[in-house]
């Protein structure tokens, strides 16, 4: 799923393209893309779009009237940028059509879950925010007292759209590894010097990535938008190299997702319960680094 970097990067290209802009006409073309009634779609067609932000995970085109069309890309969704004259892909689900070109949205696979919005006023652009703080631009007093609302893992807190705006699996993990803590542990555990650390590296981690992106796109439409990013330290990494440390990196795994992290930097060496392979093995689950080595050599021995 398209994250805070990702999303400021596409933010910061269709301002380039389309402020200003008038749009023509949405072609629809996936019946479960728009989900609102009110107002109607066609209520934006010839009105100027002022303005492009981003509202967590969200991308909000500001148009004439107060009008917002909002898209969220959920996992699959993806944005690309056509010149003026060819038609749409016929994977496309939506194309949004201004003088200049056209805003192409595509989603792989057949799930479904990308969507449109509608929106009027401002009103009804925060009806569609979860309200997650925006960790760019808060101070640390707001980062602690939004981390210590409730008590959960620092996965978990760091990834939910009420307490943290724009943060998913991919980022969370890059984070919590720079702050050498466990994804598993409890907020409330936390000391003031680690949460001061996480909120360092929360800031750090998402700013580099909006550079980096931001230099890899050069200027053009980011086309290469993906969770798995070159560069990243452990996210997608199971089995290689930590680089701060060389220990192997390590991983949880829970229906579509994976939590990935390295143990000597993060866990003090213990070993994360995967839920399948923990309960599959039981007392012979490896706890640490040199007993999951132990029970690879022994399997390999047979």
């Amino acid at each position: 799923m398209p994250e805070l970097p990702d999303v400021e990067v596409y933010v910061e290209a269709l301002r380039e393209r389309i402020v200003a802009q008038r749009l023509e006409r949405a072609v629809i073309r996936g019946p479960f893309l728009l989900r609102s009634v009110a107002p109607p779609l066609d209520a934006a067609y010839g009105k100027r779009v002022r303005e492009v932000r981003r509202v967590g995970k969200r991308i909000a085109m500001g148009l004439e009237d107060d009008l917002w069309l909002v898209l969220h890309l959920m996992i699959a969704g993806r944005l690309h940028w056509r010149g003026a004259g060819p038609k749409p892909p016929k994977n496309a689900l939506a194309a949004f059509e201004f003088a200049s070109g056209s805003l192409v949205l595509t989603e792989a696979g057949s799930q479904h879950r990308a969507s449109l919005h509608v929106a009027s006023g401002e009103e009804g652009l925060r009806a569609l925010d979860a309200g997650g703080l925006e960790v760019m631009t808060a101070g640390l007093a707001q980062f602690a007292a939004a981390l210590r609302l409730e008590n959960h893992t620092l996965k978990r807190s760091l990834t939910d759209p009420r307490l943290f705006s724009g943060i998913g699996n991919a980022y969370s993990d890059e984070i919590l590894h720079s702050a050498r803590l466990s994804p598993v542990a409890l907020t409330e555990r936390l000391n003031d010097a680690e949460i001061a650390r996480l909120f360092d590296s929360t800031q750090a981690v998402l700013a580099e990535w909006v550079a980096r992106l931001r230099a890899q796109a050069g200027g053009a439409f980011p086309e290469k938008v993906t969770a798995f990013r070159e560069g990243m330290a452990v996210h997608g990494r199971y089995g290689q190299a930590c680089p701060r440390c060389g220990a192997k990196i390590q991983r949880i795994r829970y229906a579509s997702n994976e939590t990935n992290y390295c143990a000597t930097c993060q866990t003090g060496g213990k070993l994360l319960a995967d839920r399948g392979l923990s309960r599959l093995l039981r007392e012979d689950w490896p706890r640490t680094l040199e007993e999951l080595e132990a029970l690879k050599s022994r399997g390999s021995g047979r």
